[in-house]
């Protein structure tokens, strides 16, 4: 049987699609460095309280939109639904935060090294939560992984937390939401929801400590709103992408955001590379060619 022209066309046209979301969401990603950067001089407590404000408000429009709004209350009326969410946006408003943190405090390569780390993170994730197996190369990539990660921290004196931390979190909030069967805007939209009073409690501090809840004027304010769609987004296109676009593709394309977030860092905010960040950058970089061509591999025997 063959297959119908037209229906080969809108798969090709979808599948197109799809890529060009996903490229502009991990474009935006791994720019947003430099947005952020304009807000350095506001703490990043403030900085996020309203990041997850805004974004609650565009979520909370798009859903409107949709016609989807009152899913939102069916949700919030499980409780152990509603708990799970609320661990999820524990640790994706911890990623955001520490996001902002390395921003302000010249980190940045620090982060894109968290976010190059996430993946191979993720899977061992998988393998202590969902018992799944991992193939040699896929152990290899894990072992590199922790080999660079020791190099660094034996080079630098210190453990890379930024580093870390942005991995470890993002990985648990990928783990929470792996169980969870709520379409992406929805959940996203119930967990900066359930943020929502511990952003309006910081920012009522701030004004009772005397400070400025917007900043310093018209251009910090309207940074500040912008900072909600520009956090959902790339969110709504990304998971736009992933039903059009096969899984290896975004795979391989979400290593669009660190490497950005890498030459921001290096050649637009000038933070020291030295020759410890010159050792366990590239073997990361091999960790990820072993991870993603298991990936690749596999992928092309199961036909995903």
């Amino acid at each position: 049987m063959t297959a119908n022209p037209q229906d080969t066309a809108t798969d090709n046209s979808a599948a197109k699609l799809g890529v060009l979301a996903l490229v502009t969401a991990c474009v935006v990603w791994g720019l947003s460095g430099l947005f952020y950067k304009l807000l350095s001089h506001l703490p990043p407590l403030q900085v996020l309280s309203h990041r997850t404000l805004w974004s609650c408000v565009f979520f909370a429009l798009v859903l409107l939109v949709q016609g989807r709004l009152h899913l939102v209350g069916g949700v919030l009326r499980q409780p152990r639904q509603t708990l799970t969410l609320f661990v999820a946006a524990l640790m994706i408003g911890a990623n955001w935060f520490m996001f902002i943190l390395s921003i302000q405090v010249g980190k940045a390569t620090e982060a894109s090294l968290g976010y190059y780390i996430f993946p191979l993170v993720s899977v061992l994730m998988g393998v202590v939560f969902f018992r799944e197996r991992l193939g040699r190369l896929q152990w290899g990539a894990v072992a590199l992984a922790v080999l660079a990660v020791s190099i660094l921290t034996w080079g630098l004196g210190v453990a890379p937390w930024v580093s870390l931390l942005i991995a470890v979190t993002f990985g648990l909030y990928g783990v929470i939401k792996k169980k969870l069967t709520l379409g992406p805007v929805v959940s996203v939209t119930v967990e900066v929801l359930l943020l929502s009073p511990v952003a309006l409690i910081i920012l009522w501090q701030v004004w009772a400590g005397g400070g400025s809840v917007w900043g310093n004027g018209a251009r910090d304010i309207a940074l500040l709103m912008i900072s909600g769609p520009l956090t959902a987004t790339p969110l709504i296109l990304f998971s736009f992408a992933t039903k059009r676009v096969q899984l290896a593709t975004v795979g391989l394309v979400q290593y669009l955001n660190p490497t950005l977030q890498f030459l921001v860092a290096t050649l637009v905010f000038a933070e020291p590379f030295g020759p410890w960040h010159a050792i366990a950058f590239p073997i990361i970089w091999v960790a990820l060619a072993l991870y993603s061509g298991a990936s690749l591999w596999q992928a092309r025997r199961t036909g995903a």
